[in-house]
């Protein structure tokens, strides 16, 4: 089925929605939260905490990309989950780490200015991810969206894991210069 066949679904409240989202897109969803919780509870309680909220999100929201759409929201549900845990184990994996890697460059200072602060961080990352030359975003895209292992990346790009860490904070020091530049650091 068609994405904007399963969003006419989802407008329409027609409950074949979350089922058609499962066939088509259960597997992204399960690959996103398991980068990020590992434990298989975890992994399936957050995805379906997605179907969940793609639900009761659209209506209102009509999505121009579905999976980009759909892929946020558990990746959002799914951190929000091992900040949880994090908070009190004070130790969660691959996905904490490679948000302390990134902390070094970005702050996450919360008050009133957040939101828009967030909007033209998110558009200027956008720029330099744009900016990057492959593998580098992809190396990029690979430790800091899906939290994938640095032996991981390593083995898809057959890298070294000497050569994906090098690359990873040349790239880290490239989008701090950036944000410096920007007024955004």
């Amino acid at each position: 089925m068609e994405d904007a066949d399963i969003i006419a679904l989802y407008q329409q409240r027609d409950e074949r929605a979350a089922a058609e989202t499962e066939k088509k897109y259960g597997s992204y969803c399960t690959q996103i939260a398991r980068s990020i919780l590992r434990d298989p509870q975890d992994v399936a309680e957050t995805v379906n905490e997605a179907y969940l909220a793609v639900w009761q999100s659209i209506p209102p929201n009509e999505p121009a990309s579905f999976p980009a759409y759909i892929g946020r929201i558990t990746r959002t549900i799914g951190l929000k989950r091992l900040r949880t845990a994090y908070a009190a184990k004070r130790g969660a994996g691959e996905a904490a780490e490679a948000l302390d890697e990134l902390a070094e460059v970005i702050r996450g200072d919360d008050n009133t200015e957040r939101d828009v602060e967030a909007r033209e961080l998110r558009d200027h990352l956008n720029q330099f991810l744009k900016g990057l030359p492959e593998p580098d975003r992809s190396v990029f895209v690979c430790r800091y969206w899906y939290f994938d292992k640095i032996s991981e990346i390593a083995a898809r790009f057959g890298f070294s894991g000497s050569k994906v860490k090098s690359m990873l904070l040349r790239t880290r020091t490239k989008l701090r210069q950036m944000l410096r530049e920007e007024d955004l650091l």
